[in-house]
């Protein structure tokens, strides 16, 4: 018995095991410098300092919105130290991998198994996918537990909690979830008939037990949000208002017009011209042809693409990765575009229309396969240059840069020769993470009102640092390379400089 069950796991197990692992390991290969980004340091800095017992320090400027679930992560891995960045970094990869497989087994299961790896090998080669999975953003796990969510339920529709307990993890990473989940309990709790005229009504077993639960735990994640918000920070709208107000500061496209205006470039941006038109191609035919295999994939899709607007019409940015859930979904209808026409009877009406629409479909990504290569390419290279920055600057800290003049009388530590002033805002999770000390004394130059006359100054040591080290392009301000009088070198590397007046008084 035993062994059959062990067999039976490994049947169950093994083959998706076996996928992600594989996708992994070859985005491993091919982009090897994968690192953490800015929010996720923060997000790493903060559950230090949550398990530490203190209230996350979001006074730094420019921090990003508290996301509770990789808050109370960054939590969970404090104990590693340093170790909770490499541990990072293997869930960016690893969820890749998650996202290709899912994507596969969604096409897979929505039409057929050609379908689903074309549509994985074309998420997989989005540019904007693999650079903010490679830096580890929240992105990337926000959609593996959505189209986990959309699997089980295709596979057993009405599934009910597991879809929503899903959906309330990811209504922890993302408010886009909330809507999905409320879409879903309206799906749960109302009995919808269409034919011979609409009619709604409330199910036949009526408001029960279950559905009390189905109810809590779509509430679960805005109200669990909220209250995180309210216990950290004594404001239950903190993470709205200061999303809202990094927006501005960094001249973010955002609005009811600017959605309309910027949002399917956007989108194409994630998907490129071939994938847009594609996916136009597989959605129309496959209504057409295949409604029944079609409509949970339409339907998904069209909510992602409304959330997304609901989000950026209410005054959060309309930036690409925002779209990638409704991406991910759509290079399932690219995917059908190209290989649909084989699901259809030989001489069906529609299969010479399908398969002009693929040769279409297949002719403008060999067209635009150059400028493929070239945003993979920069892809790479971006990696390459801001990890190596980045490496730069953890070695003076490994070296012991940041340590007080041994002038300076009994125990020191770094907490005496605070603030340490920082070019721009991006070296500030980072330092305060290495060296265990809070975000806001790390003083942002480009933000600061006035340039602090004492303490560490770190000063980029060539023009290639300034131009790969820069948060946003929108960043207010501009790099300060010269520290103020008195201050004097005490360390130096390839990107950077640092200097310190903290001397014995």
């Amino acid at each position: 018995m035993a062994r059959m069950t062990s067999s039976k796991l490994l049947r169950s197990w093994g083959p998706p095991l076996a996928f992600i692992a594989v996708v992994s390991t070859v985005l491993l290969a091919i982009f090897p410098k994968g690192f953490p980004n800015y929010d996720t340091i923060y997000y790493l800095l903060w559950g230090r300092e949550i398990a530490d017992g203190l209230s996350p320090d979001y006074g730094a400027p420019l921090a990003p919105t508290p996301h509770p679930l990789y808050d109370l992560l960054g939590a969970i891995l404090s104990p590693l130290g340093d170790g909770s960045i490499t541990v990072a970094v293997v869930l960016a990869y690893v969820s890749l991998g998650l996202l290709a497989w899912l994507v596969y087994r969604l096409g897979a299961d929505w039409f057929d198994r050609p379908i689903g790896f074309l549509a994985a090998f074309l998420v997989m080669t989005s540019a904007p996918v693999l650079s903010n999975g490679l830096r580890a953003y929240i992105d990337i796990p926000y959609m593996v537990l959505c189209l986990a969510a959309l699997l089980i339920e295709t596979r057993r529709p009405k599934a009910g909690w597991p879809v929503l307990v899903l959906l309330a993890l990811a209504g922890l990473l993302r408010p886009e979830a909330w809507l999905f989940a409320g879409f879903y309990f309206l799906w749960l709790a109302l009995d919808i008939q269409i034919r011979p005229k609409l009619r709604i009504r409330l199910r036949e077993s009526g408001i029960d037990r279950n559905l009390i639960l189905m109810a809590c735990l779509t509430a679960a994640g805005p109200v669990i949000w909220v209250l995180f918000d309210l216990i950290t920070t004594s404001n239950p709208l903190y993470s709205f208002t200061g999303t809202r107000e990094t927006v501005e500061t960094l001249e973010r496209d955002t609005g009811p017009l600017d959605v309309i205006i910027y949002g399917p470039r956007r989108l194409g941006e994630v998907m490129q011209w071939p994938g847009m038109v594609g996916a136009f191609f597989g959605v129309v035919l496959t209504l057409w042809a295949m409604p029944k295999r079609a409509a949970i994939g339409v339907v998904s899709a069209v909510l992602a693409l409304i959330a997304f607007a609901i989000m950026g019409a209410s005054g959060l940015a309309i930036i690409p990765r925002y779209t990638m859930l409704a991406a991910a979904i759509l290079f399932i209808f690219t995917g059908a575009a190209v290989l649909g026409w084989r699901l259809l009877e030989p001489g069906h009406r529609l299969r010479r229309i399908w398969q002009v629409a693929a040769a279409i479909t297949v002719a403008l990504w060999l067209v635009w396969l150059p400028n493929q290569y070239d945003l993979l390419k920069t892809v790479d290279q971006d990696l390459s240059d801001q990890s190596l920055v980045e490496r730069d600057l953890e070695a003076l800290v490994d070296d012991g840069a940041f340590n007080p003049p041994n002038d300076l009388p009994g125990e020191t530590s770094v907490e005496d020769c605070l603030p340490i002033s920082v070019p721009n805002h991006r070296a500030v999770p980072r330092l305060a993470f290495w060296l265990d000390i809070r975000p806001s004394d790390v003083v942002s130059i480009a933000a600061a009102d006035e340039q602090p006359d004492h303490g560490f100054f770190l000063a980029p040591a060539s023009d290639f640092t300034v131009e790969n080290f820069i948060l946003d392009p929108g960043e207010p301000g501009r790099a300060a390379t010269k520290p103020p009088p008195g201050f004097v070198e005490v360390a130096r590397n390839d990107s950077w400089v640092l200097y310190t007046s903290c001397t014995a008084g």
